[in-house]
């Protein structure tokens, strides 16, 4: 596969080639593909080291000394405490260079834990999570905080089918020791690992966790699961915020950012293959030559075909000089989409992948806007239910719309504009497109409030067809285990 741009940059950076890197101790390093950059101070890479697989870490820069140390303590941190890390090898440097190097074993047969969980059967998932809470009881029990709680932090060892064998505690960057570790502090860590969860099936197994938790631990009662999910609903909505309001628009491994006077362009790092048009002036000429889904006063929609890829370009139009000011403080709608469509992805809620993001700027104000999008060949909910369905495919859509509805709920995330021709319908499986009125709320209070009137919104589709209206209400009240909400937007009755 070899190694990115990124990574290359970094090692030329410091007069290094990938094919042959000296170590002080006289043994020669050879890189083979990155797993992680951090642009200009580490790199970990697969390699290969006197003849044996391993996991390379490169700490480059002023504070190189310091974060390879540290990463050191945190794994014989975790090795003293008898919980599973792979085995440092070599901790060393590069000849004649300030560049440190710590090698690592390779596990085979692994991958980490986040990988694993988006692939693996509900049955392994939860058999995963159940150990990683056991994981996480011994680390705290052991008074050791993992302060970088995430999935793709712990190494999953496994064989046919899903079959785990062992669980890796890794990156001991993130490993803190913790001489009086308190309740709070636990439950802390444990909910932001939970946060990382489906939201269904957390509220399903949660109080299982936490007995598990508990037994772990060897505390005399489990703590309060009320308590408890409100603090991984904290944890969840602060992740994709720093995430999608954030970290996306600037650059990070998930995307690239060029910015000037004129104008601000991301592109997600999936689609630098094609030649996106990163100036105004190119969307507009591009956009005239295909089909318009919408030409509307403030929003021009197209399909457009990229090097043989359909994607969808949407312009946000600036009507007047007084749209451009009330416009020059807050995020464009582009913008909005776009983070939307990152906090969507990250939250596992199905959803057209985001393209590109362009704002034209002119003294300091906004003006046109761009999202670009991958196109979906797919019917919208109406064209689904007006197909031929059967009786078992429709009841089937029926009850994953409703359950997409509850995951929104749950996560406290409000569509604005819930209208079926706003959900596509790929693979039976429904997929929410135009984000850019979405909200994720973070009280409970308002994110109810406009969860009815999404799903008042919905409801209308289907006034004039009874049979549709009826079986989507019976769905409901299966589905919401708590009908207020039901009962606000005048679904069900009290």
């Amino acid at each position: 596969m070899g190694l990115s741009a990124s990574a290359l940059a970094l090692l030329a950076q410091h007069g290094l080639h990938a094919e042959a890197i000296a170590l002080a101790n006289g043994t020669q390093l050879q890189l083979l593909s990155d797993v992680r950059v951090v642009s200009g101070k580490r790199l970990v890479a697969k390699a290969t080291w006197q003849g044996q697989n391993v996991f390379a870490k490169l700490f480059a820069g002023t504070q190189a000394s310091r974060y390879a140390q540290r990463d050191q303590q945190g794994i014989l941190a975790l090795q003293a405490a008898q919980i599973a890390t792979p085995t440092i090898l070599a901790f060393d440097q590069v000849q004649h260079s300030d560049v440190r190097v710590m090698l690592i074993e390779a596990i085979e047969d692994s991958q980490n834990a986040e990988v694993f969980y988006t692939q693996a059967s509900p049955k392994a998932r939860l058999h995963l999570l159940s150990q990683l809470v056991a994981i996480v009881a011994q680390q705290h029990q052991a008074g050791i905080l993992q302060t970088d709680m995430y999935l793709k932090n712990f190494l999953v060892q496994s064989s046919g089918q899903n079959a785990i064998e062992r669980i890796y505690s890794i990156d001991g960057d993130g490993i803190r020791k913790i001489t009086a570790l308190s309740q709070h502090q636990a439950l802390q860590n444990l909910s932001t690992l939970l946060s990382k969860i489906d939201v269904i099936e957390l509220e399903q197994h949660l109080p299982t966790w936490l007995a598990l938790y508990t037994k772990t631990r060897g505390w005399s009662a489990p703590p309060d699961v009320q308590h408890v999910h409100q603090m991984i609903q904290k944890q969840r909505t602060e992740m994709a915020s720093r995430y999608a309001d954030r970290k996306v628009f600037r650059q990070c491994t998930d995307v690239q950012v060029a910015q000037n006077s004129q104008g601000f362009f991301a592109c997600s790092t999936s689609f630098l293959h094609l030649p996106v048009p990163a100036t105004a002036e190119a969307l507009d000429a591009v956009m005239q030559q295909f089909t318009l889904l919408k030409d509307g006063n403030t929003c021009t929609v197209a399909s457009t075909s990229v090097a043989g890829q359909t994607i969808v370009i949407k312009r946000y139009n600036i009507k007047n000089l007084g749209h451009r000011f009330s416009r020059m403080w807050r995020p464009s709608r582009a913008a909005v989409s776009w983070a939307n469509a990152y906090r969507l992805q990250l939250l596992a809620v199905p959803t057209a992948k985001p393209i590109a993001l362009l704002e034209t700027r002119c003294a300091g104000l906004r003006g046109k806007a761009y999202f670009l999008s991958e196109y979906l060949d797919a019917p919208d909910l109406t064209e689904a239910f007006s197909g031929r369905l059967d009786g078992v495919s429709r009841a089937a859509l029926v009850k994953a719309v409703v359950q997409l509805c509850y995951r929104l709920w749950r996560l406290q995330i409000s569509h604005g504009d819930l209208k079926a021709s706003n959900i596509k319908v790929l693979a039976g499986e429904p997929v929410l497109i135009d984000l850019d009125s979405m909200q994720q709320h973070r009280y409970a209070f308002f994110a109810n409030r406009a969860h009815v009137k999404d799903l008042q919104r919905l409801m209308q589709n289907w006034k004039d067809d009874t049979s549709l209206y009826n079986a989507f209400v019976k769905s409901f009240k299966v589905v919401y285990a708590d009908h207020t909400p039901l009962i606000q937007a005048k679904i069900l009755s009290n």
